[in-house]
């Protein structure tokens, strides 16, 4: 249960409910620009990224409109960075840097859903604060795939539950999660109590019980 990019253009379903195809190789993000009036490519990347930072909260839609100028401008105030709500090479190099590629966030909502499925709203994003916390530790892998694929991690991998489609709101547990939200109060562990057969996973200290999980450290 314990138990950052993009490769080929991917097809992810969001949170808010939208099918997008996002473009590749984030190295090539960097020489672009793009800026009101584009529309399609990196356009859709900017938008899903700062809505993983709280910052756009329109739909994605891969059309570089008003309200994503207006994102792009409040991410550059917020970091630094000239606010003129272009996104050039200083704010795609910022914005790669505290954000999650598509396939990453696939991953991490499909984890969510096979380990937190039937659980409230709040114990899927606890699950997904976990995944983040590990990924803050040096105590494990400092990558998404390594910390979701270490061995003996997470009982989704071992039963095959990680292979379900995810639903919205495992989407948008992993986005509150990358935002900050952390119900298991910093946790890098959790079990059920009624499944556990580890002596060892009794030993960790634990913080908070949420729904069937008790978050540990």
């Amino acid at each position: 249960m314990f138990t950052k990019l993009l490769k080929v253009t991917l097809v992810v379903a969001f949170a808010v409910g939208t099918m997008v195809t996002l473009p590749t190789q984030e190295a090539s993000a960097h020489s672009k620009t793009v800026k009101m009036g584009d529309s399609q490519g990196y356009v859709w990347d900017v938008q899903h990224r700062l809505q993983q930072l709280g910052f756009y909260k329109s739909n994605v839609d891969g059309v570089f409109g008003s309200s994503t100028k207006d994102a792009v401008m409040k991410f550059q105030k917020a970091n630094g960075i000239k606010a003129d709500g272009v996104a050039g090479h200083e704010t795609f190099v910022k914005l790669y840097s505290q954000t999650f590629a598509v396939d990453e966030i696939q991953m991490m909502a499909q984890m969510v859903h096979g380990e937190a499925r039937g659980e409230s709203f709040k114990g899927k994003v606890a699950v997904a604060a976990v995944i983040m916390n590990r990924l803050n530790s040096s105590k494990f892998p400092n990558d998404v795939k390594g910390v979701l694929f270490e061995d003996l991690a997470f009982t989704a991998i071992a039963d095959g539950q990680y292979n379900r489609t995810p639903d919205a709101e495992s989407y948008r547990a992993v986005y509150n999660a990358i935002r900050g939200w952390d119900p298991s109060k910093g946790a890098t562990y959790y079990f059920n109590p009624n499944t556990a057969t580890s002596d060892w996973i009794w030993s960790r200290e634990q913080i908070i019980q949420i729904g069937k999980h008790i978050f540990a450290k």
